[in-house]
C-alpha cells in the first residue's frame, strides 16, 4: 500500500473568517488542478473537513472527509508572525489554547490506520495541513527537525510516506502517473461518494 500526504493549496485569506472555513484562492484552485494530474491513478482520496483541504483534492475525483486530519485546534491571532509561532509549536513550544501535540498525532494516526484498511491495494492520498501532518510524521517516522520540515512545506505539497522504512520524500510526479492503475474495489467503502465517508 502506498501512502501520500498532501498539504492543501493556497487559501483565500480572510481575517474575518476562521481559518478552518477558508476556501482555496484562485491561485490555489489552479495549483490543485495541476496537483490532480500528478496524483497516483486509482487512489483513495481523503481530506480533512476544512474546505481548503477538500478542494485541493476535488479535481482528482470523489473525496472522503475525515475530521481526524484537521489542522491543530488553536486560539491564534490573525496578526503577528504566525510562521514563527507555528514553527515553535511543532518544535515543542506550548501555547495556551492550542491542541496538545500528542493529541494531534494520536487522532491523525487513528485516521491513517482507518483509511489504510479501507484503501486495500489502492494508493491512499490524505490532504491535511502543515502542522498536523508535521506532528504525525514526527511521531511516526521521527523527523529530525520538525520546525525546519514545517517551514519547508509548500502550498500545495505532495509527500510519499514509507511507513516501513520510516522515510518521507517528494515523489517524482511523472513516475506516479506512469504507474499502472490498480484494480478498483467494488465494495461500499471503495465506492462511497459522500463527503463524510
Amino acid at each position: 500500500m502506498k501512502l501520500f500526504l498532501v498539504r492543501h493549496a493556497m487559501p483565500a485569506f480572510a481575517p474575518d473568517v476562521h481559518t478552518a472555513a477558508w476556501n482555496l484562492s484562485s491561485e490555489g484552485r489552479r495549483e490543485a488542478r495541476k496537483l490532480a494530474r500528478t496524483l497516483p491513478t486509482g487512489a483513495l482520496l481523503v481530506a480533512s473537513q476544512e474546505p481548503k483541504a477538500r478542494q485541493t483534492l476535488e479535481p482528482a475525483g470523489a473525496v472522503h472527509s475525515d475530521e481526524r486530519f484537521g489542522e491543530v485546534a488553536r486560539d491564534e491571532p490573525y496578526e503577528g508572525d504566525f510562521r514563527a509561532r507555528r514553527r515553535a509549536y511543532v518544535a515543542g513550544t506550548d501555547y495556551a489554547g492550542w491542541e496538545p501535540r500528542d493529541q494531534v498525532s494520536a487522532r491523525f494516526a487513528e485516521g491513517v490506520r482507518f483509511w489504510i484498511a479501507r484503501a486495500g491495494e489502492r494508493p491512499l492520498v490524505i490532504a491535511s495541513h502543515g502542522m498536523a501532518l508535521t506532528l504525525w510524521l514526527t511521531t511516526t517516522i521521527g523527523l529530525a527537525d520538525p520546525g525546519a520540515f514545517w517551514t519547508g512545506l509548500r502550498l500545495p505539497d505532495l509527500l510519499a510516506v514509507d511507513l516501513t522504512g520510516k522515510r518521507v520524500t517528494r515523489p517524482d510526479p511523472a513516475i506516479l502517473r506512469a504507474s499502472p492503475e490498480p484494480a478498483r474495489r467494488t465494495d461500499a467503502a471503495g465506492q462511497a461518494r459522500t463527503a463524510d465517508g
